[in-house]
């Protein structure tokens, strides 16, 4: 079904007018933190916090248990894939990105993820093709053109 509002959210991406795509995207990010409830939102926020203390191990076991708890909740998955991407671990943030875009298509945030770390193994093409997709969604967000364009280097 359709959602008349998530349609004009994603139309807003695409304005000219810089304040109504910003209040698009924290729109966005506001549905996605919140998509099971206080509960889920106040969950991430523990992980969160853990997290920014250096306690990844803990903060990993925390957005596991999330993730267990909802497997739907797709930014339990993208918190996640932060989490390893900040460890390093690229090939578990690239399995969570791809969950999350799985599961939330239009997720520009783990779009972004996903190149990232491609370009971090030096998967220079499958991180263009990653930051191409956010970019379709969120045209203006001109890191993703830059890193498209430091990747298309980085292949010649």
């Amino acid at each position: 079904m359709r959602d008349p509002e998530l349609d004009g959210l994603l139309s807003d991406l695409q304005s000219d007018s810089k304040p109504v795509r910003e209040q698009a995207i924290q729109e966005l990010w506001r549905r996605w933190f919140n998509q099971k409830g206080m509960m889920g939102f106040k969950r991430l926020q523990q992980a969160q916090r853990v997290l920014e203390t250096g306690q990844f191990e803990r903060a990993e076991e925390m957005l596991t248990e999330v993730i267990h708890a909802w497997p739907d909740f797709a930014e339990a998955w993208n918190r996640r894939a932060v989490l390893y991407y900040m460890r390093r671990e690229y090939y578990k943030a690239i399995a969570d990105c791809e969950e999350v875009v799985r599961l939330n298509p239009i997720h520009f945030g783990a779009l972004h993820g996903l190149g990232l770390c491609h370009a971090a193994l030096a998967e220079y093409r499958q991180a263009i093709g990653a930051f191409r997709q956010a970019s379709a969604i969120v045209p203006h967000a001109i890191e993703n053109q830059r890193l498209i364009l430091e990747c298309t280097a980085r292949l010649n």
